[in-house]
């Protein structure tokens, strides 16, 4: 989990934005698939970069409390973007794209957890 928010806190604040120098790279994708633009990518990479936290809090507090703190967590990153770092551009969508991701994880985090629990059923009817 450390590493992770480390991460996090390395792509939230820094002082541009970390998908700058692809750029080019996802012009040059949308030239031949016109549905990849660069606010998809942004998006669908938020959406990303937030699934750990649905997927690791869980295992740290009530899975009730999971998505509240995503969204706390989401704000205030959007806002020390807006107060702090003028090269960054926060949004409304990553706030949406952020608890989509944490939210993910946590149906990942669920699944898994029910899965488990069947496979510990089907072998205890086994034996």
């Amino acid at each position: 989990m450390l590493a992770y928010l480390i991460a996090l806190a390395l792509t939230a604040f820094w002082p541009a934005p970390v998908d700058a120098g692809l750029a080019p790279l996802i012009a040059e994708v949308t030239r031949h698939l016109p549905v990849v633009t660069h606010a998809r990518v942004e998006f669908t990479r938020n959406i990303v970069l937030f699934v750990p936290i649905g997927l690791l809090l869980p295992r740290m507090m009530p899975r009730g409390l999971v998505l509240p703190v995503a969204l706390v967590a989401t704000v205030a990153v959007e806002s020390t973007q807006a107060l702090l770092l003028d090269a960054r551009v926060p949004s409304v969508l990553g706030i949406v794209a952020n608890v989509t991701g944490a939210r993910v994880g946590l149906l990942a985090f669920e699944a898994s957890r029910a899965w488990r629990s069947s496979r510990r059923g089907s072998e205890s009817l086994a034996t």
